[in-house]
Parts: C-alpha cells; structure tokens; sequence
C-alpha cells in the first residue's frame, strides 16, 4: 500500500494535482474550520446567529458540491464536513445560551434581565451615542 502511494508520489498525476485548485482550494478553506474549532472555547455571547447558520448552511451546500463534482474532491468534501460539524455545534451553543436559559444560569440568576459584559458594552456605546446627538 505504501509502496503504491510513494510510485503514485512520483508521477506526473501527483504533481498535477498537487498544483491544482482542486488541492489548493481546499487547503485554503480548511481556515473556516479551524477558527470555529478554535471558538468552541469562547464565550457564547460573542457567537453570532445569523453568521454561525450562514457558514453551517454555506458548508452543507459545498460538501455535495465537492461530492457531485469529477472527479470527487475529497480534501473539499472533509473540508467542508469539518466546518458543518463545527458550525453546528456552535449553533446549538447559541441557541443554548440565547434561548434555552444558557445565559441565566452562567450569571446564577432564575430569569430575568441579565446583561454579559459585550451587550452592556453594546448598550454603553448606544447611549453614548445618543446622549451625544444634537436634539431636534
């Protein structure tokens, strides 16, 4: 097995996918998974929504993408099922957090209006900015 990996190695066909899109490409993208990876030890209040569902959906379409195209890309396809999975557990982190008392239990309260430090930042710029605007 290994010998007919070394001979392929060396062949004309290795360089030519080796200097191809359909290897570079892929490489390349392999940055979306890695930084969702990496973000699943973030805070959840910095996670966006709208942009983690984006990605995940954006991964799902590419991987048939890679699926259906001759010949198969493979390097894409694990690409791209790699960046789905991660997106979507970031999703489920969101939701989580947002909608299913995530975000009441990490500051110990039972309900109510509790604020993370990057929406009372949020909250801070928006009054600043209006205490600041010229009144009509």
């Amino acid at each position: 097995m290994a010998s007919t990996f070394f001979t392929w190695l060396r062949s004309p066909a290795a360089r030519e996918y080796f200097f191809s899109t359909h290897f570079w490409g892929p490489v390349a993208n392999w940055g979306l998974p890695l930084a969702a990876i990496a973000d699943l030890s973030k805070d959840e209040e910095v996670i966006s929504g709208t942009m983690t569902t984006t990605l995940a959906v954006y991964s799902m379409v590419f991987m048939r993408f890679a699926w259906r195209v001759q010949p198969r890309n493979y390097l894409l396809f694990a690409c791209h099922a790699a960046n789905a999975t991660a997106q979507t557990v970031q999703d489920v982190r969101f939701v989580k957090y947002w909608y299913y008392g995530g975000r009441e239990a990490k500051y110990g309260l039972a309900g109510g209006d509790v604020k993370g430090p990057v929406t009372q930042a949020i909250e801070a710029a928006k009054e600043d900015s209006t205490n600041g605007a010229p009144s009509k």
